[in-house]
């Protein structure tokens, strides 16, 4: 029994402790509870205002990189900013770069060295003499100096046959044969001169008469400079070593001024002496030949316009005539059987003269 008692009295004491304890934890508790409060709400407000300032602080960083991003790289390049980059960092580089006075640029004065001229000595540029090409010198045609005898050219034209040329030869006489170029007489003909030293070439020239017109490759006077000068070379690729060319026929192209010295011009270039048949009176080859400053070559007389032995021994004594008083004379006549046999016994009425062929009485100078 006496234990009893003794267990309430603990129990009070507990309750007495308790409530002891109770009301401390009252009065200690609840000041406790404010301050919390306050320390969070100061907590807070720290924490927002320092979010936004680095929020802001980070806009207006981003706004300095974009503006100053190469300051900042060289900076970070010269190992100035390493590491995390702090707030305090932060607004120290901001304020340093606001109070930053903008540095000048600074301006590259380049000097150019004066460079002195370089003195080019002049070259004497010798110009290379032009080369002369020496143009064919074109001959004049003078006449022989005279010899105490006076000298007769005898020259036989329409020579197209090898028989005309060995009944000239029988005579025994000097005689200079005019040969047709190729014709319907004979295509061949051309081939007579081979062999000949003195010989002429007789062209068909245009006369009065159609017929004779029709001849092969007669020379007319409508004829271009390009088509006389075209057969002037067929002439010369016929007759290569040929030096005198006269006229058949050709009372026409030869009383045309302006057709003579055409074809006068070609001759000359290609080498050729034009020798005048006279076939009309008044033919113009004289003043032609005299432009040009050459002698005029032409025959004196006819000496068988008629076929009989007393006509042609007439004509023979006047070529004589003539000789001796120009000095010499230049008779034409025809491969006729009754020409060569007057010839042949002209012996008396050619004594008196000295038988030469063209090319003796007219040099080239």
């Amino acid at each position: 029994m006496a234990v009893q008692p003794k267990k309430k009295k603990s129990t009070t004491k507990s309750k007495s402790t308790t409530k002891k304890k109770l009301t401390t934890k009252k009065t200690t508790v609840k000041p406790r509870k404010r301050k919390s409060k306050k320390k969070s709400h100061t907590k807070r407000n720290i924490l927002i205002v320092l979010a936004l300032f680095v929020m802001f602080s980070f806009v207006g960083f981003g706004f300095y990189l974009g503006q100053h991003s190469d300051g900042i790289a060289s900076a970070i390049e010269r190992g100035e900013i390493e590491g995390e980059y702090t707030t305090k960092q932060l607004l120290e580089d901001l304020s340093k770069i606001q109070h930053k006075a903008p540095k000048e640029e600074k301006k590259v004065v380049v000097v150019k060295e004066k460079v002195k001229p370089k003195v080019i000595k002049k070259i004497k540029v010798t110009k290379p003499k032009p080369k002369v090409v020496k143009k064919a010198t074109i001959q004049k045609t003078i006449l022989a100096p005279k010899s105490k005898k006076p000298k007769l050219v005898i020259v036989i034209d329409d020579v197209s046959k090898q028989s005309q040329l060995a009944a000239m030869r029988a005579t025994g006489i000097k005689m200079t044969p005019s040969i047709f170029p190729p014709s319907e007489l004979s295509m061949t003909s051309h081939r007579l001169a081979k062999g000949l030293k003195h010989y002429m070439i007789h062209l068909p020239m245009e006369s009065s008469s159609t017929q004779f017109n029709s001849q092969y490759k007669t020379l007319l006077t409508s004829f271009t400079s390009a088509q006389v000068d075209k057969r002037v070379h067929e002439l010369r690729a016929l007759f290569p070593h040929a030096r005198y060319i006269n006229n058949h026929t050709g009372s026409v192209y030869t009383n045309d001024y302006k057709a003579m010295n055409t074809l006068y011009t070609a001759l000359r270039k290609n080498g050729f002496v034009f020798v005048d048949s006279r076939t009309v009176g008044s033919s113009k080859v004289r003043k032609v030949a005299h432009t040009f400053g050459d002698a005029y070559v032409a025959r004196d007389i006819f000496i068988d316009n008629k076929h009989n032995e007393a006509y042609i021994h007439k004509q023979l004594a006047q070529a004589v005539k003539i000789a001796k008083k120009k000095g010499y004379a230049v008779a034409i006549g025809h491969p006729h059987k009754m020409t060569m046999q007057a010839l042949a016994s002209a012996n008396d009425i050619l004594k008196d003269v000295e038988l030469v062929y063209i090319d003796e009485i007219y040099k080239r100078k």
